[in-house]
């Protein structure tokens, strides 16, 4: 049976969504996914889960473009944005490790790979059990889709 290749950019959002403004992650891939242009949307990929795993390196494969996307309280708000290169840190575990750790977990499974990786930290403040989501990380959030969409138009214009 033949698959088609994976879209050439995968958007992966991690978070809890009972967790107050840990829900960033998971609610950005929602409603980037929804507001994402028409031509575009065969080029992109959304994942989004409760944390990032070793299985995910799988997702990775033949990408060109990967955005991370993860709530942060060490950030400055609205948001952050770095490059993301592969590294092996104290993050690895079977049950959850950084960006920079899964992508070293792609590059041990096959070093030809090498996408280009950004992570997008979004600011939260309050991470509490059943707590909802603040205004100051809805604005975030606002702040990071917008960037994203801007971001996501770089391929379209080379």
């Amino acid at each position: 049976m033949k698959t088609s290749p994976p879209a050439a950019t995968l958007v992966l959002g991690w978070g809890n969504l009972s967790r107050g403004d840990d829900a960033l992650g998971p609610l950005f891939v929602d409603q980037l996914r929804a507001r994402i242009p028409e031509h575009l949307k065969d080029q992109v990929e959304f994942l989004d889960d409760y944390q990032l795993q070793i299985e995910h390196a799988i997702d990775l494969v033949d990408r060109s473009r990967i955005l991370f996307v993860d709530a942060s309280i060490d950030c400055p708000p609205p948001f952050e944005i770095r490059p993301v290169q592969a590294r092996r840190d104290t993050s690895y575990t079977s049950h959850a490790l950084s960006a920079e750790a899964l992508l070293q977990v792609l590059h041990d499974f096959d070093s030809s790979q090498s996408p280009s990786a950004t992570l997008l930290a979004i600011r939260g403040e309050s991470f509490g059990l059943g707590e909802t989501m603040g205004a100051d990380a809805q604005h975030n959030l606002a702040a990071a889709l917008d960037w994203a969409l801007k971001w996501l138009r770089l391929d379209d214009e080379t």
